[in-house]
């Protein structure tokens, strides 16, 4: 008897990837997609990687694809962007391992920066996309996916969203499954996507796409559970479990498959319910086609394109019920913050002191946007922190910049901020780059990268010295601080931001999360010396609260020892002592 585990979906998309017999996996961690590598890493079988960024994860699965072993490539949705250039060209020439791109949506934008649906970008792409509806499929529909790229010549989308990302269920384990290597023949016409071959590979891909829609009314993964005929659902993913919940006995048909649809099994389906409702979360892709065939149904009329469904939904939308409201609901509201000791706060408190404004990027000083930090003024996507300011310095002149920084993490940096810098070196631009070196990439769980010395399997390998990195740009102006050294960093700023050339400044202080950092000191304050001025508190450290008679209070399980509330006081009234 197989073995049963209960796993998160992001592990057994992993746990498919090995018994799918894969061989090499790449990505760049974003949430929620990050666990599939960490969980990768567990199987010998795979080589797995941390790759600069989505675009080059991509690529480096089409190179593993192409000469001829399974691959996968995973990423949360706005990665799907920055690997679409690959994406979209792979599409066209197709595979010879199969590949497989697990996309993760965010319906709800727990941790991300918009709800774009990854539907949309492979309907534009021309490639299918699979959709589980738990952790065991999630395992078992990897497998499937990797089945339907060699069978028909394609990259294969597996969707998924936070809500599978990240919650378990029952997942029977089975052993791998040994594929052996495609041979690799050299084929220019398939593989070299010029103009002359391109034109002739885009026919093959639209026939490719009407046959997955005609073999797809035959897929096991698409399928008509029928009940009460007087109602009738359309929904995949996620929305299923909650049509099940609700509506346990209505018609469901359960899509597997939402790219392309299985046309001929939705008519027959639809001929059989008296009121069909499409159940789908952000875009209305099903809706849309499904009424464009003449069907009549109804979806965004009544259900909305923002954010998570719920079961919820559905017993107010239809039942018109008011559900309960949960004990948790009544919590009060933990908004993110920074962590005690994180060096970021220490670097916000500077630039908030000097009125300086920043470009922001995507990473844990985000949050330095925020009250009481107020600091960071823009975020657009990985990297564009300093594109942003260099166009601003190229709309308004240098003078306009001289109150302005950019604001970027050393894994965001190695992701898209490299070019970037070297666009403002280039161009001639004028502005100062703040390179936050935390040795990590924070925010999605402390994963390694480029400039860290450590590969996802373990390797210590050479560290890329940005310092080294930002002078080989030609850049003449490169200081390296502590980011918690404030009154050097405070000169520093003041220094940079009056130049009239690109100069960087890198902040250097270990996220206080990693493992190993041993933080040996607390902060303590000494009442009988506190002017009550508040100045301690102006960073938000959660660490310490303010006492009835203004006074303040630290506590000593959350104070790292950072020492930055010390550094900040006039009137030596915090120390710094052994814990």
């Amino acid at each position: 008897m197989a073995e049963k585990k209960i796993m998160l979906g992001n592990e057994a998309i992993a746990r498919g990837a090995y018994e799918a017999g894969v061989k090499v996996s790449a990505a760049y961690p974003g949430t929620p997609s990050t666990e599939i590598s960490e969980n990768i890493v567990n199987y010998p079988e795979i080589y797995a990687e941390w790759s600069p960024n989505e675009k080059v994860a991509m690529e480096v699965a089409i190179g593993a694809s192409i000469s001829g072993v399974r691959s996968l490539v995973s990423m949360k949705h706005v990665g799907v962007n920055v690997a679409s250039d690959p994406l979209y060209t792979i599409s066209y020439a197709g595979v010879n391992g199969g590949l497989v791109l697990v996309a993760a949506d965010d319906p709800g934008l727990y941790s991300s920066q918009n709800e774009q649906d990854t539907r949309c970008v492979a309907r534009a792409a021309i490639v299918p996309v699979i959709e589980p509806s738990d952790s065991s499929e999630a395992k078992e529909f990897v497998k499937f996916a990797f089945e339907v790229s060699e069978k028909y010549d394609t990259p294969v989308i597996l969707r998924t969203t936070t809500r599978l990302s990240h919650s378990q269920g029952p997942v029977e384990l089975l052993d791998r499954v040994e594929v052996e290597d495609k041979t690799y023949e050299r084929n220019p016409q398939k593989y070299v996507m010029m103009p002359g071959n391109a034109k002739g590979r885009h026919l093959y891909v639209e026939e490719r796409m009407k046959k997955l829609a005609e073999d797809g009314c035959e897929f096991s993964i698409n399928r008509a559970e029928y009940g009460d005929t007087s109602i009738g659902f359309i929904t995949s993913g996620i929305p299923y479990q909650y049509v099940k919940e609700v509506f346990p006995n209505a018609s469901v048909l359960k899509l597997g498959m939402v790219h392309p649809l299985p046309k001929k099994l939705i008519q027959e389906f639809a001929s059989k319910v008296d009121k069909l409702y499409i159940f789908e979360e952000l875009e209305p892709v099903i809706e849309e086609q499904v009424k464009s065939w003449g069907i009549e149904a109804v979806g965004k009329e009544i259900f909305t394109l923002q954010g998570e469904y719920s079961a919820n939904m559905l017993r107010r939308t239809l039942l018109k019920e008011e559900p309960q409201k949960a004990a948790a609901q009544q919590v009060p509201a933990r908004p993110p913050i920074l962590c005690p000791g994180c060096p970021h706060r220490s670097v916000f408190s500077v630039l908030n002191k000097l009125k300086i404004h920043a470009a922001g990027d995507i990473g844990c000083y985000t949050l330095g946007a925020v009250a009481p930090l107020n600091v960071i003024d823009t975020t657009v996507c990985m990297g564009a922190s300093i594109s942003t300011l260099h166009g601003m310095e190229k709309a308004k002149g240098k003078d306009y910049i001289k109150n302005w920084v950019a604001v970027i993490g050393d894994s965001t940096f190695m992701h898209t901020g490299v070019n970037s810098l070297m666009n403002m070196v280039y161009n001639q631009g004028t502005g100062t780059v703040m390179i936050l070196d935390n040795s990590t990439t924070g925010m999605t769980g402390h994963q390694d990268n480029a400039a860290t010395g450590k590969t996802l399997m373990g390797e210590t390998v050479p560290a890329i010295n940005i310092m080294k990195l930002c002078e080989a740009m030609g850049i003449k102006h490169v200081v390296e601080v502590n980011a918690f050294d404030t009154q050097t960093l405070e000169k520093v700023v003041k220094e940079e931001v009056a130049r009239d050339e690109v100069s960087v400044i890198i902040t250097k202080s270990p996220c206080v999360l990693l493992k190993g950092n041993v933080f040996p000191n607390v902060c303590k304050p000494i009442p009988e010396k506190c002017k009550k001025c508040g100045a301690c508190l102006r960073p938000g450290c959660p660490a310490l609260t303010k006492n009835p008679d203004g006074t303040i209070s630290i506590d000593a399980t959350m104070c790292n020892g950072c020492g930055l509330c010390k550094g900040l006081c006039k009137f030596d009234a915090i120390e710094t002592c052994a814990k």
